[in-house]
């Protein structure tokens, strides 16, 4: 399953690291790291498809307020009246509209949808979107408090000795703890939640509740 080679995904990486601040590209190319880690333990075969969706996460990142909305306009992302209060979240939303457009040889389903959802989450969210979601929010650059919490806890758990279904328990948790975390944050600031935070998260908690029934 794994698409390109790492002659190809040495090329998009000197692409994208020629867009980028320099302060960007360290945050790409350690999301890139932590997504083989991930991968590692939960989809070895995706590897690659997910260090591409890595590199290509933050690639409208840097672009900010009126250029970010013409952007979305240009690109035909379509924002509601929420989306426009939580603009934080539309670089998700036109990198992966972008990735056809500027990158086709790598514009395969589960590298756009993993860059869609890498910021918000969202319902029913597959694997790939959770490990890129995952590594993006604990790779090694980020020093932010939840950042280390989170990196801390997952790591923390041994997920390399835990059974297959653990595993993926916990890293369904560990997603669940960042959103509540994020949520948290919003909520002091009295600011607006994206909604597929919300339905990402209460997708999550069903899925808790329905794997602890299983097991009584």
């Amino acid at each position: 399953m794994n698409l390109w080679g790492e002659a190809e995904l040495d090329a998009l990486r000197e692409s994208v690291k020629a867009e980028m601040s320099p302060f960007r590209f360290t945050h790409t190319a350690a999301v890139e790291d932590m997504v083989i880690r991930l991968c590692a333990l939960y989809c070895p075969e995706k590897s690659n498809i997910l260090r591409a969706a890595a590199l290509l996460h933050d690639l409208t990142k840097e672009k900010k307020g009126a250029e970010q909305e013409a952007l979305c306009e240009a690109l035909g992302v379509e924002l509601s009246d929420v989306d426009k209060m939580t603009p934080k979240t539309h670089h998700a939303k036109t990198a992966a509209a972008l990735i056809p457009v500027k990158y086709p040889d790598f514009a395969h389903e589960e590298v756009i949808s993993a860059v869609r959802y890498h910021t918000t989450g969202r319902a029913d969210m597959t694997l790939s979107e959770k490990l890129l979601y995952l590594a993006d929010y604990i790779d090694e650059s980020r020093t932010f408090p939840d950042c280390v919490t989170l990196r801390t806890c997952f790591w923390a758990a041994c997920p390399e000795a835990l059974s297959p279904e653990d595993r993926l328990a916990l890293l369904d948790d560990v997603i669940l703890l960042s959103f509540n975390m994020t949520i948290r944050s919003l909520l002091v600031e009295d600011a607006p939640v994206a909604s597929d935070t919300m339905n990402s998260r209460n997708s999550l908690l069903c899925e808790r509740a329905k794997r602890r029934g299983e097991k009584k």
